[in-house]
């Protein structure tokens, strides 16, 4: 797994809202990630305007919520959740694109 920066441990359902420390609440994020997430557990679907949930990796799939742009250089929303977690995340952050493009090179993405 690659990340412009280094990984932390991610309280899904922030401790501050009453999230546990158990590993069914946890997630591995990059800090940059982690720092736009900060304590929200839901955000703003630019498609409908809606609050929703953010995507829950120990809950949801991932290929349910995102896809890859044609040039498989950018997160695309498939969904309500998908579309409000690349906004809130940053998830498509010129830093992120590059790094993308310089794995493609290496045949080192998209992740399996």
């Amino acid at each position: 797994m690659y990340a412009t920066e280094s990984f932390s441990v991610d309280h899904i359902i922030p401790r501050m809202l009453g999230g546990e420390t158990k590993m069914d609440n946890l997630a591995y994020a990059c800090l940059g990630c982690n720092g736009f997430k900060s304590s929200r557990t839901e955000a703003v679907d630019p498609a409908t305007n809606d609050s929703v949930s953010l995507f829950n990796p120990r809950r949801q799939k991932w290929e349910a919520h995102f896809t890859w742009s044609t040039d498989l250089t950018e997160i695309l929303g498939k969904t309500s959740t998908g579309r409000a977690t690349i906004i809130a995340l940053k998830l498509n952050r010129q830093n992120l694109i590059n790094m993308r493009r310089l794995l493609l090179l290496i045949e080192q993405h998209p992740p399996e």
